[in-house]
Parts: C-alpha cells; sequence; structure tokens
C-alpha cells in the first residue's frame, strides 16, 4: 500500500520531471535557434554525435520521425553544413548520415559551455552512490520515453 509520503514524493518527481522536460526543450530550442536550426535538428546533430554514423532507418529509430521527415531532416542538416551523407560501406544501396564534428564542436560548445560547467558544480555535491542512482534513474527514464514514443497512435 503507498504511503502518504511516498505519494508525495512521487508526485514531486513527476512534477520534477515535467520541470526538467520543459526547461531542456527550452534550452535547445535556444541553442538551436542561435544557430539557424530546429530544435529536431539540433537533437538530431545530437544523436549522431552521440552514436555516430548511421542510416536514413536508424536515424529515424532514434528520433520517431517519419521516414520522409528524416530524409527532409537530413537534407536540411547537410545543406547547414552539419552533417555528410556517404556510401555505406557494406551495402552500396544504402546511406550513412554522419555529423560535421569538428563544425559542430565550433559552432555549440561555445553555447552550452556554461550550462555544462554549472551541471559539474552540481555534479560535485552529490556523492558517488547518488551519481550511479541519478544516472541510472535518468537513463531508464529516457529508454521509457523512446518506448513511448514509439507507441504513439499515428495521427
Amino acid at each position: 500500500m503507498e504511503t502518504p509520503k511516498r505519494a508525495g514524493l512521487i508526485d514531486q518527481m513527476n512534477l520534477a520531471g515535467r520541470e526538467i522536460s520543459a526547461a531542456a526543450v527550452m534550452f535547445h530550442t535556444a541553442v538551436a535557434a542561435r544557430r539557424g536550426l530546429s530544435a529536431t535538428e539540433e537533437k538530431a546533430i545530437d544523436v549522431l554525435m552521440r552514436e555516430g554514423p548511421m542510416t536514413h532507418a536508424a536515424l529515424r529509430r532514434h528520433t520517431g520521425l517519419a521516414a520522409a521527415s528524416v530524409t527532409d531532416l537530413i537534407d536540411r542538416l547537410e545543406r547547414k553544413g552539419y552533417a555528410t551523407r556517404s556510401a555505406h560501406p557494406d551495402d552500396a544501396r544504402r546511406v550513412l548520415v554522419t555529423a560535421m564534428t569538428e563544425r559542430v564542436y565550433a559552432d555549440m560548445a561555445p553555447l552550452l559551455a556554461d550550462w555544462v560547467a554549472s551541471l559539474e558544480e552540481l555534479y560535485a555535491t552529490y556523492t558517488d552512490e547518488q551519481l550511479r542512482t541519478i544516472s541510472d534513474f535518468m537513463t531508464r527514464a529516457a529508454e521509457r520515453q523512446r518506448t513511448a514514443t514509439e507507441r504513439l497512435p499515428d495521427a
């Protein structure tokens, strides 16, 4: 049986989750706008930077976007100089999309430096065990959100 204390903690977690989600969307929208990108483009670049070169289908899976939307996204990133297409080394019918790492670092790092430094200060206030717990929670929550994205009904 759930206690009132636990119910209150869960309410706090839900509110904190909503707050961090909204803050992340607004922050990344602002960062993207300063570089002439949409928030979707900026986060797609992040996916490519973290995951490495990937096919159109893999980028679609990682973003949850429709196939046609991913094609348009890749076209825009390529046109803006943040990604390139190249032949897949194992299958000439497929194409790999790769982030232009030097361009991304040159353009994005100055905008993210203050936030990253602030996070490092915050990390210093937690023990290693607390950081492991927080990291585990964030990783599992992100996976659940990706699953929820996949489960969204079509229009």
